[in-house]
């Protein structure tokens, strides 16, 4: 039977936005979150990953990183100790057996720093691209492919069209691999269409800028006991391994 006009119109999926809380289960390694979406949204049955820090997941009104959504991290990209914020996660994907793919990371990282937060080292894909639109294709068809459970992408300073940040938003979106844009500190004050856009300072110092039906501009610090103990020589190995190369690199 054929729901009638006013069945519908009294559907909370029918408008934009959010009227309900989300609802949280815990399954196996990563916490399943749940909210009603709107009919003309592209987030319906919304997944989020848990951070491993719990301000910051207290403080994101998904409860974690999106899975079917992109997150762009705003930092000066000069290195990569800012990635010490995403160890418990790698840690955490490393237990899917697929790719952690890092496009145009600004250094090689170090591999035993790796192993030795917990990361599969076997697991990383390094792809190296000679130009934007090149960078561009390939995070795309990172994020489209089911073989990675996270595609980390320096997208660097240069400039991005709306349209270009929109396709990638729209492939993240597509399954569920965890998607991470690094970007240049400039860009805040051009306009994302990303789920969840945060600035870093330091890796335990984050600012919550943007998040989809969440409350934007909240600063958390995290738990000094919850930052894992070798993140802060991270960006001392990422200056060492410069001249190392401590795994096979794969290019597209």
């Amino acid at each position: 039977m054929q729901p009638t006009i006013e069945q519908i119109t009294l559907r909370p999926d029918t408008w934009r936005g959010f009227s309900s809380p989300a609802s949280t289960k815990p399954d196996h390694y990563f916490t399943t979150t749940t909210t009603i979406a709107p009919a003309n949204s592209d987030w319906h049955g919304v997944d989020a990953m848990p951070t491993g820090h719990t301000a910051l997941d207290q403080a994101l009104q998904l409860g974690g990183w999106p899975l079917h959504g992109g997150c762009e991290v705003l930092c000066d990209c000069r290195g990569m100790g800012d990635m010490g914020l995403f160890l418990p996660t790698m840690r955490n994907l490393s237990e899917q057996g697929r790719w952690q793919a890092l496009i145009d990371p600004p250094h090689i990282p170090y591999a035993p720093q790796l192993a030795a937060e917990g990361i599969d080292t076997p697991q990383i894909l390094m792809i190296h691209t000679r130009s934007r639109e090149e960078r561009l294709w390939a995070t795309e068809q990172a994020l489209r492919s089911t073989t990675c459970s996270v595609v980390f992408s320096w997208l660097g300073s240069d400039d991005y069209r709306y349209a270009e940040l929109r396709k990638l938003q729209l492939a993240a979106a597509e399954n569920d691999t965890l998607a991470i844009f690094f970007r240049a500190t400039d860009a805040s004050e051009q306009h994302s269409p990303m789920s969840l856009r945060i600035q870093l300072s330091r890796y335990h110092d984050v600012l919550i800028r943007k998040q989809r039906h969440g409350r934007p501009d909240i600063q958390v610090t995290l738990d000094s006991h919850e930052v894992a103990p070798h993140a802060r020589t991270w960006q001392e190995v990422m200056n060492q391994s410069q001249t190392s190369t401590p795994y096979d690199q794969r290019a597209s």
